[in-house]
Order: structure tokens, then sequence, then C-alpha cells
């Protein structure tokens, strides 16, 4: 009979995925893992059989979490598509301030560091990035067609267009604030995105 295993399988997923948020993929160590989530070698193997596979499920649940609220914000019908635009914009500000670091850089986005670090190199890490990039880019798409609807987005450029300028925003927002831009740099970044998008 299998031994039931004594700690919180999503608890640990968690405190992996902050270790490979603030390291990288290949900086982290077996040991940085165990440190991190209070695991030994074995349990970790056990449980998610190796350093990769236990890093696609840290950036798998990376990107879910961090989409859904996202999702939320774009989708509530109830405003104005260009305020719900701003107020995804204010909350990834707010995100990479809560995201510090010691020496005042934020930990910007597992994701586009990813991208950054692994490239094409990770066949199933770039799987992952591809289906949240489609979601996301699903999501902007939406709430600009909803701002040409409600009059709210006037750029008169196409909502496909739109939603990858909206989605490199975002990127530039994580990158700069990973770079050390403080909270007016990035609010100045909103301000001119917000410009392009309703002028």
């Amino acid at each position: 009979m299998a031994r039931p295993r004594t700690f919180d399988e999503e608890r640990a997923l968690d405190a992996a995925m902050r270790t490979f948020w603030e390291k990288g993929y290949e900086a982290t160590s077996t040991q940085d893992l165990c440190d991190a989530t209070g695991l030994g070698r074995s349990s970790i193997y056990n449980t998610f059989k190796s350093k990769h596979d236990l890093f696609e499920r840290a950036l798998a649940h990376y990107l879910d979490t961090k989409r859904a609220p996202q999702e939320a914000v774009l989708g509530d019908a109830g405003r104005p598509a260009a305020e719900r635009i701003r107020t995804l914009l204010s909350g990834v500000i707010e995100g990479e301030a809560e995201h510090r670091t010691a020496f005042g850089r934020a930990l910007g986005c597992l994701g586009v560091n990813t991208i950054v670090e692994l490239g094409d190199r990770d066949s199933g890490a770039a799987a992952l990035l591809e289906r949240d990039a489609d979601l996301r880019l699903a999501a902007y798409r939406a709430v600009m067609e909803a701002g040409r609807r409600d009059g709210s987005v006037t750029s008169a450029r196409e909502p496909e267009a739109l939603a990858r300028f909206l989605n490199a925003t975002i990127a530039g927002l994580r990158v700069s604030s990973q770079g050390g831009a403080d909270r007016s740099v990035l609010e100045a970044i909103v301000d001119t995105a917000m410009d392009a998008l309703t002028r």
C-alpha cells in the first residue's frame, strides 16, 4: 500500500513557482527547490518526476493564476472597455510593486522571463506559453471590440493589432519594472498606452 503524502502539494508547487520566478529555470538547483518547498529530494522526484516536470507544472500554475484575474477585469461588461483596460494596467503596476526584491527590482513575469531564458529550446514550456498567449490575446481582442462598440476605444487600428499592443505594453511594464523603473515611470507608460487607445 502506498504511503499517503504528508505535505501540501499545492503549497509545494507554489513555493517552487516562486523559486523559478526569482532565479530562472537553469539557475534553480534541486537543493533550491528542496529549501523552498521543505521537501527532500526523494519527495520532489516521487511527486514531480524531475526538475523539468516541476518547472512545467509551476509555469502552468503561474500562467493560470495570473491570467484568471485579468480575464475577470476585462470581462466586466458593466464598465466601459477603456476603463477595464486601465484597471488591468494599473493592476499590473500593483503586482510589480508587490513582487519587488530586496534590491528594489521586481521579479517581472515568469512567462516573459521564460521566453527570454529558454526561447524555443524548451518545447513543453513553449507550448504552455503559446496557449497562454492565445487565451490572453483573445481576451484583449474582445475588450478592444467592446471598446469599439461602446465608443471608449477610438483608435483606428484593428482590434487584433490593439490586442497585440496591449500584450506588448504589459510585457514592457513588467520588464521595465524588473529593470528598476519606479511607479511614476510605469504610470507614465500606462498613460501613453491609454492615449494611443482612446485619442
